[in-house]
């Protein structure tokens, strides 16, 4: 399930457990709240909102604050002598969608992943290997 959500007068497609960056926010890292301007809901069963879709949200969760990478503005007239340098760095907030919630219960949630042999720590690995000796 994916949802289109609107938030710093842009607008995101998102799924659950994806990571998005948008507009600075002031909020800390690890704050959750929930993004209420929701336009579609899509999946198995599309639902447009008129603008919005009433009863809708996304549960995101503030992943990390920074900047972007600097950019360089330069203007220059030809035969003029003139030239202006400028550089730019813009703020942004990194998001991460935790759930997607829709009316009438729909429900889409970020499943938790389960250790396994292959996702296991050095330390556990060596502790099994050492068992098995």
């Amino acid at each position: 399930m994916y949802a289109i959500v609107q938030t710093g007068g842009k607008q995101y497609k998102v799924e659950a457990g994806q990571k998005f960056k948008v507009e600075k926010l002031e909020k800390e890292v690890g704050d959750e709240f929930e993004l209420t301007d929701v336009l579609l809901i899509g999946g198995d069963k599309v639902i447009v909102g008129v603008p919005r879709v009433e009863e809708a949200s996304v549960k995101v969760k503030v992943a990390h604050q920074a900047r972007a990478n600097k950019i360089i503005v330069l203007k220059k007239k030809r035969r003029q002598g003139y030239r202006k340098l400028q550089g730019h760095r813009q703020s942004y907030t990194e998001l991460l969608v935790q759930s997607i919630l829709g009316p009438g219960g729909l429900k889409s949630v970020v499943k938790p992943e389960k250790k396994t042999k292959a996702n296991a720590t050095p330390k556990a690995k060596k502790a099994t290997q050492e068992e098995a000796n």
